[in-house]
């Protein structure tokens, strides 16, 4: 019989239950029991929605509090000794290496935080020493959320990351020098220990993610995994049945590490994402080895075509028989919202395009059925098919003008009028710009006073004349703090944006928006992406209104705030019907008529975030990452290169990591980057000289994703850091990312701290 699997399902509930608690926890609202007590409600609640929808394999130990990386280091033991020194709670440990701790006398900051893969997902890094030691924690996580599923009712199938993945995604920490992977021969062992407690506890099988099979790896790192699985395989019956989940791409390129899993039970594929790797995979399974076929998707909210997944099982059933076969979701369904009946506002069409994450369990159970006994689901494969048909043929998705629009576009729009040294010399002269400039990313924090004015707008209780000398107000404080703080480059705080992507797609044609799609960024973190359905423009200005008031009320330089056309598309759930550059390229030019109206109202210096770039590009290098970033690159400079020289464009990133492909980031052309580099070491921005990078760089000086103010002597050790890898003349001060997360308390210690260490340097060296 054909059995059904989920690799993952998301952690926050209905209503964004662990966040809100997570968030009461932290601000000493909530107890720690109390905090433990809803994460176990939620577990309960996650799998039974699994049983109920009849998917045979639900996952255990994918829930998390912060991050499942996170999770790991914790009970692998594997946690700083800057952590454990200060002995907390492990609750607080365990929060303090994701967030930071400041109080109580502990001052610790926060692990570097990086995308998951080509995700909007962040996940802890394990950070690792020289002397790295490795062990079990006592009545280890897994093994007691298993318990707990166990004790409802529900046998799971706990999930882990791999000891290959785990250490590949890793670092040194700063300080040491250890390549991790030659830390396996003392992960693997304590992996074995965990496995054998869990075949202990009743666990029939494991579900272990190697999820970096995906990558180009490095000879050591295919290395690593015959004596990783070899460990494993003898262990025998004494540990679960294993199954090696991949996903985010395909592991054909990888095909000479599969011998490895030769005493795995099975293999988890990615066909949503590559289904060509299908039959090639089938070869390279051993005699009795299981495919976990990953066809509904657990990275996108459109409705499976039942059709084409059929065609896929089908294919695998005739090669390996029924028994052989898993229908499962293509990777966890952490990157998908919740559910999709909690939509009550989305046009009624629309809906019916739609499946979310309690949708997609049941997508997975019909189709195992429908694999061997079509009749048994005939029903909701005829109201699959037909809303498929109905989304095809729909007139929402198509507009001439759009289309003629971009068939006249021309090379020459991608360019400015003259090269960066021209281009700079207007820019500084126009905007009075001193030595080691400072400025913000963009948004400041968002209030619950603000959060609850937008919330009566949105509901009509108040009127627009109202919202807006509400936003003016506000406005005005964001401008009035930054003169005290005396920035040189100010913001307007952005007061009126709910999210930096939803908040332009509300102003675009061909999106759509739901009300409860939230999904985990990060931490408590939550976005809830716009959805992109049709031919996408701009019907009229999205925020000169704003940018115009705060540039009448302020004494210098005011910067206008736009999301990149990539990071829009990124960052949204786009079509599947229609390629991404095109969908790009549609956003790129709402987007140049948006940055043209700024400079004509007098908006001088206008940045345009493309913090998703990176997390787009192909996992491999090759051709299709070229091709990527020709039209990514094409797409920005589109949106940006209509305006005067005196102008200037700033992007913002949240990475450092420009090695593999810098050249991309220089054909950007934009006059200033800033980029999240707090956690990285400085000696990344080494790159900027190798490759004689001649614009101008903002390494964030500090991380906006902790709640620590950093004292000043901080900012200067990090300027003084920066200033060996970048001239004087080239360096912004500013933070890693925007304030929206953080309170005015936070924000008005830590920037002043940063402009008084700019100012010092500013001194400096003008006096040499």
């Amino acid at each position: 019989m054909v059995q059904s699997a989920v690799l993952g399902f998301p952690r926050m509930g209905v209503l964004r239950d662990l966040k809100k608690a997570n968030e009461a926890y932290w601000a000493g609202k909530l107890s720690q029991e109390d905090l433990l007590a809803e994460g176990k409600r939620l577990r309960l609640a996650h799998w039974k929605i699994q049983k109920d929808a009849g998917v045979d394999i639900i996952p255990s130990n994918d829930f998390a509090h912060y991050d499942h990386v996170l999770d790991h280091i914790q009970f692998f033991n594997a946690v700083p000794e800057r952590y454990t020194k200060q002995k907390l709670s492990p609750l607080d440990e365990y929060f303090a290496m994701g967030r930071g701790h400041q109080k109580g006398g502990v001052d610790v900051p926060a692990l570097e935080m990086v995308k998951w893969f080509d995700s909007n997902y962040h996940y802890v890094k394990p950070t690792l020493q020289d002397n790295q030691t490795f062990s079990l924690a006592e009545n280890p996580k897994p093994v007691r959320e298993f318990l707990e599923a166990k004790e409802a009712g529900i046998q799971t199938r706990p999930v882990l990351v791999g000891p290959v993945s785990f250490l590949a995604l890793g670092k040194a920490d700063r300080g040491s020098s250890v390549d991790p992977i030659t830390l396996l021969d003392k992960l693997v062992p304590v992996y074995v220990e965990l496995l054998k407690a869990l075949k202990a506890a009743g666990a029939e099988s494991v579900q272990i993610d190697e999820p970096v099979l995906v990558f180009d790896l490095k000879p050591e790192v295919k290395a690593a995994f015959k004596p990783a699985y070899e460990a494993f395989a003898a262990a025998g019956s004494d540990i679960p049945a294993l199954t090696v989940a991949t996903y985010f791409g395909d592991i054909v390129h990888n095909f000479d590490v599969v011998p490895a899993f030769a005493g795995v039970q099975g293999i988890h594929v990615d066909l949503v994402r590559n289904p060509e790797q299908l039959e090639p995979v089938i070869k390279q399974l051993g005699p009795t080895q299981i495919l976990s076929a990953g066809v509904v998707d657990g990275r996108n909210i459109w409705k499976n075509n039942f059709a084409k997944s059929l065609d896929l099982l089908q294919t695998a059933v005739k090669a390996l028989g029924e028994d052989r076969v898993i229908v499962a979701t293509s990777s966890s369904l952490l990157h998908t919202p919740h559910t999709l009946a909690s939509e009550k506002k989305l046009p009624s069409d629309v809906y019916e395009w739609f499946s979310f994450a309690s949708e997609k369990v049941k997508e997975v159970a019909i189709l195992a059925k429908a694999v061997t006994s079509p009749e048994a689901v005939k029903a909701e494969l005829e109201a699959n098919a037909a809303s498929v048909k109905a989304r095809a043929e729909s007139t929402r998705t198509n507009d001439p003008k759009v289309k003629e629009r971009q068939a006249a576009v021309t090379p020459e729009q991608h360019n400015r009028k003259t090269g960066f040294e021209s281009r700079y010399a207007q820019q500084v002269k126009h905007l009075s710009l001193p030595l080691f400039p400072t400025t913000t990313i963009g948004s400041f924090p968002q209030t619950s006073e603000i959060r609850v004015k937008r919330n009566k707008f949105t509901k009509g209780e108040i009127t627009e004349e109202e919202y807006d000398n509400f936003i003016k107000k506000e406005i005005d404080l964001a401008v009035q703090i930054q003169d005290e703080l005396d920035l040189d480059v100010y913001v307007h705080g952005e007061p009126e944006r709910n999210d930096m992507v939803q908040y332009f797609g509300e102003r675009l044609n061909g999106y759509v928006f739901t009300t409860h799609a939230w999904v985990q960024s990060y931490g408590s973190r939550c976005v809830r992406p716009p959805i992109i359905v049709g031919d996408i423009s701009r019907p009229a200005p999205m925020t000169v209104k704003e940018s115009k008031y705060a540039a009448s009320i302020s004494k210098k330089p005011m910067k206008g705030m736009l999301t990149g056309p990539v990071t829009c598309l990124r960052w949204s759930f786009p079509r599947d019907d229609v390629h991404q550059s095109v969908q790009c390229q549609q956003l790129a030019l709402a987007l140049r008529d948006e940055v043209v109206d700024l400079e004509a109202n007098g908006i001088f210096v206008i940045q345009v975030d493309e913090p998703a770039l990176r997390e787009g590009l192909p996992l491999r290098k090759g051709v299709e990452r070229e091709a990527y970033l020709k039209w990514a690159v094409d797409s920005f400079k589109l949106a940006t290169a209509g305006v005067e020289d005196s102008t200037q464009i700033h992007s913002h990133f949240c990475y450092s990591e420009f090695q593999d492909f810098f050249h991309a980031i220089a054909a950007l052309d934009a006059d200033v980057l800033s980029i999240e580099n707090s956690k990285s070491d400085a000696k990344l921005l080494k790159v900027f000289i190798d490759e004689e990078y001649p614009r101008h760089i903002g390494p964030g000086v500090y991380d906006i994703h902790s709640p620590r103010v950093p004292d000043e002597a901080e900012f200067k050790q990090r300027i003084s850091e920066m200033l060996q890898y970048l001239k004087p003349e080239q360096l912004w001060i500013n933070p890693d990312c925007g304030l929206k997360t953080r309170n005015w308390d936070e924000v008005k210690g830590a920037l002043t701290h940063m402009v008084n260490a700019a100012k010092y340097f500013r001194a400096q060296y003008t006096k040499a």
